[in-house]
């Protein structure tokens, strides 16, 4: 049949199984949203405030749903707009399909209005950028967009298209995608046979689980395999409800923040068992020092991970789950029962903890965690609050903490939690904020009243850059250069102002009532939490310091006198 560009865009989304769409038009872009017009009853478009917050909200669909979030934007700072965002998905191995149009193929090249090399600007955040110039080429280019997205290692794509392609006629076939297999060919049976090994003859087993579990779907194999090996593990930022907190087994994130459980047990082990994390540096601290006693086993799909940042003792290349699933095969049930002691001593040694008789951070997200279940689905933005929310939050099950890791994007997560939320109605969605981040994204308020997208703004509001402050405190002499937000600005009405309930809570006996009433909001709500200006992340590791030297309050308390 014979279509237009644009409609073989709407063609092709609709082949791929995309329900959503968000996005902001303009001028080149016009076409497409025409033709998109005209299957408004079977594409949903979410209009964002801004296109970045298109981006995080594709974003933030994605890693709810494990399905390709998609975005449009139209040329120049349109399309510019949806960079960080990008980047963002880039860093943390998202699926999502950028589709931007541009100038007409005579205008090309010639700085004409909002032109801008968006294929250019993209191509070292994306696994895929293209610029479409011959309609012929477009149904293929954009069903490659979605199966390069999807497969390997996840990512973002962009394709943009030039204007006149999107008004030109072409024949379209229609093409129902290819099965997605994660099935690979980059290990062989020797190499499962000599993880198993180092398995069997480990006495002190630590696992470390980060994002890829996640991606690959592998949760349910890691239980097995844990369960097998009877071993504590520990979930990176990345990798948050992969396998169930409840697990006594569970010792808490790893790294800058984490707990000094997992970090003193990751000193400790004699088998560190690396599973779908790259080994980002903030996990690692000393490159030199981390593991020190360990083999490391590190699974991974994508090669360029091995041995970019800790060197390891055998890896296997491939997907999670297929990999893990035969190495299951392989292992019969072991106890570790005093390993898992000395990890049970560990854990009453250093337990998390928090001034009780203020207002705080910990304190908001232990009372999110009991009102909900540990059954939300939690976004946040990046900071300190996002800390917390890892630390003190209990996650179940996958795909229930959705944040910003590798680009540590602050304003992601107002629009991922509209993402999460559109994508998932049935869930409650929060997003846990500070007040640094919830400027920059606060316009998107206004999305989610346009839409009554019924999520919870949580802003943990102590009036300065939180976690820039820290750093300020405890290792720059407490110079408090440009990191201070005291001024006039009353989150409440800017809140009401976008359409939003707005609720505050200013003492710790308000926060259970205030947050009953929040969640049972029927539409979008904001509650600015009021906490002190210096309150801190811990346990905390000094930049360039092994993370075994992990301190807190009371190490400083101590070291004071």
């Amino acid at each position: 049949m014979k279509l237009s560009g644009s409609e073989i865009v709407v063609q092709c989304l609709k082949e791929q199984g995309v329900d959503t769409v968000f996005g902001y038009p303009g001028g080149a872009i016009l076409n497409v949203y025409d033709a998109l017009y005209k299957h408004r009853d079977e594409i949903t478009h979410i209009l964002t405030s801004h296109e970045q917050g298109a981006s995080h909200a594709a974003d933030g669909y994605a890693r709810a749903t494990g399905k390709v979030g998609v975005c449009f934007a139209t040329s120049g700072p349109g399309a510019t707009n949806l960079v960080t965002g990008i980047s963002t998905a880039y860093m943390d191995s998202v699926p999502m399909v950028a589709i931007t149009c541009n100038v007409t193929n005579n205008l090309l090249g010639k700085d004409s209005f909002q032109e801008v090399d968006i294929n250019g600007i993209c191509m070292p955040i994306t696994k895929y950028s293209s610029i479409v110039k011959d309609v012929n080429k477009l149904a293929d280019t954009i069903r490659r967009a979605f199966q390069i997205a999807r497969s390997g290692r996840p990512g973002p794509v962009l394709v943009d298209i030039t204007k006149d392609v999107t008004a030109a006629i072409a024949d379209y076939e229609p093409c129902t995608p290819e099965r997605f297999m994660t099935r690979t060919k980059t290990y062989k049976k020797a190499d499962i046979r000599e993880a198993v090994e180092m398995i069997r003859a480990s006495r002190k087993p630590f696992v470390l689980i980060g994002g890829g579990a996640i991606i690959s779907e592998a949760s349910d194999v890691i239980r097995r395999f844990i369960d097998k090996i009877d071993a504590p593990f520990s979930e990176t930022l990345m990798a948050q409800g992969a396998v169930d907190q409840h697990d006594p087994r569970y010792t808490g994130m790893p790294g800058m923040h984490g707990t000094k459980t997992s970090n003193l047990a990751i000193g400790r082990c004699d088998l560190l068992i690396a599973l779908g994390t790259r080994f980002s540096d903030r996990v690692y601290g000393n490159a030199t020092s981390f593991a020190h006693r360990a083999k490391i086993l590190q699974i991974d799909v994508d090669a360029a991970e091995i041995n970019k940042n800790i060197k390891v003792d055998h890896a296997i290349i491939g997907d999670l789950r297929e990999v893990l699933d035969k190495i299951n095969d392989q292992l019969d049930g072991v106890k570790h029962t005093e390993w898992l002691q000395e990890i049970k001593g560990l854990k009453e040694k250093y337990p998390l903890n928090y001034d009780h008789s203020v207002l705080t951070g910990p304190m908001v997200i232990e009372a999110l965690d009991r009102l909900t279940d540990g059954r939300a689905i939690i976004t946040t933005d990046v900071g300190q609050h996002q800390m917390w929310a890892a630390q003190y939050y209990t996650y179940s099950n996958p795909r229930t903490f959705i944040s910003s890791g590798g680009a540590g994007t602050m304003g992601y997560g107002l629009g991922a939690a509209i993402g999460a939320k559109t994508a998932c109605p049935d869930r409650t969605v929060i997003n846990i904020a500070g007040d640094g981040c919830f400027r920059m994204n606060m316009n998107e308020l206004a999305t989610a009243s346009r839409y009554n997208i019924p999520v919870v703004e949580i802003v943990l509001d102590n009036h300065v850059l939180g976690m820039v402050r820290q750093w300020q405190t405890l290792f720059y002499g407490a110079r408090y250069s440009a990191t201070v937000l005291h001024d006039k600005v009353d989150f409440c009405k800017v809140a009401e102002g976008l359409g939003c309930k707005a609720l505050r809570i200013e003492s710790p006996d308000q926060v259970e009532p205030v947050l009953k009433e929040a969640l049972a909001c029927e539409g979008p709500v904001m509650v600015d939490v009021i906490i002190d200006d210096d309150d801190k992340v811990f346990p905390m590791v000094s930049p360039g310091a092994s993370i075994e030297d992990a301190f807190d309050a009371r190490d400083m308390e101590q070291s004071s006198k």
